[in-house]
């Protein structure tokens, strides 16, 4: 596949929700005047504005050059797509239920973003003394940031030997030394090596590397499982607050939309009381998920030790 076929393919799947609705439409702008034509396909008319709302929605920043020729590109996918849609129309493929409930479904989407933008247009600026608050606060992500090193096993365990397992950790001189003992006792267990910077661990597990010497461990319990993260070595390597400044404003933003994107849903609950019924009654007690995720500041990792990695209980050599 060359590479003005796979960006055509992309922007197919990049427009596919709005850009059917929407490149069609001969309605006049804003300013009264008739929009520019850029392609036909058929009866099918692709407005200026329609080109315009796709670019943006690339996200990234070009030259006036690169503008043009993305412009192109994206201009040739989006007749692609007519074609494809036109095509499809005559198939009556709009008249499939499957087809039909996703229609539907990308339009609730759209259109409940637009009211969440709406309402979270109005979130303030983080001013200076909240930025300076929040790097102040997690020196483990700025002043103090570090470079780990670090060492994991994941070892399976069972009620009944979960206990002799924390046990025989803490009394260990070495990790290879608890390895060994693994290995002796046919205790199934995984690792990994990495390294990874403070902004790419999970902030709740964060604090507590953060408090380790080289050498040191902590653990994480789970479902029959007991996650161990030797901290190996480490490199500080501090940010300063002018460097941190735009990813803690862009995070404290989108913790102060999230928080007005909330607020709203929950008097649109209170005031239209939706009902679950039948055998989705229990649905009423879940908690609801977040309007705006949650974005951390550079984290990128949930904290899940990699299933890919050697099994620590093999023989040596084998």
């Amino acid at each position: 596949m060359n590479t003005n076929t796979a960006f055509a393919i992309a922007t197919l799947t990049m427009a596919m929700t709005v850009g059917v609705v929407g490149c069609g439409d001969k309605k006049t702008s804003q300013e009264g005047q008739t929009p520019q034509i850029v392609a036909k396909v058929g009866k099918d008319e692709i407005t200026a504005q329609a080109l315009e709302f796709e670019l943006s929605r690339l996200g990234t920043s070009l030259t006036q050059e690169q503008t043009r020729e993305a412009a192109n590109r994206v201009l040739r996918g989006l007749v692609d797509q007519h074609l494809l849609m036109q095509q499809a129309i005559a198939d009556k493929l709009d008249r499939d239920p499957k087809v039909v409930q996703a229609l539907e479904a990308a339009r609730r989407q759209v259109l409940a973003q637009a009211y969440v933008e709406k309402v979270t247009a109005a979130a303030a600026k983080p001013t200076e003394a909240e930025i300076k608050d929040y790097y102040d606060k997690h020196p483990e992500l700025f002043s103090e940031r570090r470079i780990y090193r670090l060492q994991e096993i994941s070892v399976q365990v069972s009620p009944e030997n979960a206990t002799q397992v924390q046990e025989k950790l803490t009394s260990v001189r070495n990790l290879n030394e608890f390895v060994e003992w693994l290995r002796a006792n046919n205790i199934p267990a995984r690792g990994a090596q990495s390294v990874k910077a403070a902004e790419q661990l999970p902030l709740e597990l964060l604090p507590r590397l953060h408090a380790l010497k080289d050498g040191q461990a902590i653990t994480l319990a789970g479902n029959n499982v007991l996650n161990i993260v030797y901290l190996a070595g480490s490199q500080t390597q501090p940010v300063t607050l002018q460097q941190a400044t735009p990813m803690i404003e862009r995070y404290l933003l989108n913790a102060k939309k999230r928080e007005l994107a909330e607020q709203a849903l929950k008097r649109l609950r209170e005031t239209s009381k939706p009902e679950f019924l039948g055998e989705y009654s229990d649905a009423a007690r879940i908690e609801a998920p977040a309007v705006i995720p949650t974005v951390k500041p550079g984290a990128n990792g949930k904290g899940e030790l990699p299933t890919n990695v050697p099994d620590l209980t093999a023989p040596a050599g084998g």
